[in-house]
């Protein structure tokens, strides 16, 4: 019997299973930033691995501040790579990825408000000290009990301790827990690893799984709406 939700946060319930760099690179060419993908993934990469290490953004910042910081990182590694931007698209960027944002979350709301009606829920989240001011922004905060944030926790995804945290946050045995994710190898493997059971938001990420990877999940979804359907049948099965 399930008797507890645990959700990953970004990429999951912001983009509906988008990866954020999937998200970012659209706006930057809607936008019409001349770079490469590959140049683009770089930066990516070099952003996040500034905003996880140096203390950039505030616990008070709001989604769009993070995006616009998030952006000025990636412009700042491009530009010293040789490539010549109007930093005056970086808000432009910024702001049309809290559209994106907004617009998930609005429509994931009422899938959250349903199961919080019936589950406690518990956010597990690699993010950057501000979760909690990015949830009440956008409305939804009241929906989980208690949220597991990276930078505030110190453990980060992908390991499984930070899954562990979120288990103890509901007070139930693991396997009385189901994780939500979008990410295979952050969110299934190392849930799973805890002895909870897995839903993958399979949409858009970075990864590629294998038959027998995908396998691992106990239940594969492509939008956040099935979440509740979904629960509900892992629930019914025999053994669950």
């Amino acid at each position: 019997m399930i008797k507890g939700i645990l959700f990953d946060y970004g990429g999951t319930i912001d983009t509906n299973g988008l990866h954020w760099a999937n998200v970012l690179w659209d706006a930057y060419q809607n936008n019409h930033v001349k770079v490469d993908k590959e140049a683009f993934a770089s930066a990516y990469k070099f952003g996040e691995r500034a905003l996880a290490i140096h203390p950039i953004i505030q616990p008070h910042h709001v989604f769009y501040d993070v995006l616009f910081l998030k952006v000025e990182q990636q412009f700042g590694y491009l530009k010293e790579n040789g490539y010549e931007l109007d930093s005056q698209a970086i808000e432009a960027i910024a702001r049309e990825c809290d559209r994106v944002a907004r617009t998930s979350v609005e429509k994931a709301a009422p899938v959250l408000e349903k199961l919080a009606a019936e589950y406690p829920l518990v956010m597990v989240s690699n993010f950057y000290g501000n979760l909690n001011s990015v949830l009440k922004e956008f409305g939804i905060a009241h929906y989980f009990q208690a949220v597991v944030e990276s930078a505030v926790v110190g453990v980060r995804k992908p390991d499984p301790a930070i899954w562990q945290l979120g288990v103890e946050a509901q007070g139930f045995l693991p396997h009385e827990c189901v994780a939500v994710g979008d990410s295979y190898s952050k969110d299934i493997l190392p849930a799973k690893a805890t002895g909870a059971k897995a839903i993958w938001l399979n949409v858009a990420g970075f990864e590629e799984a294998t038959e027998t990877q995908a396998s691992l999940a106990d239940a594969e979804i492509t939008d956040f709406a099935q979440v509740a359907d979904t629960i509900q049948n892992l629930g019914s099965q025999p053994g669950i």
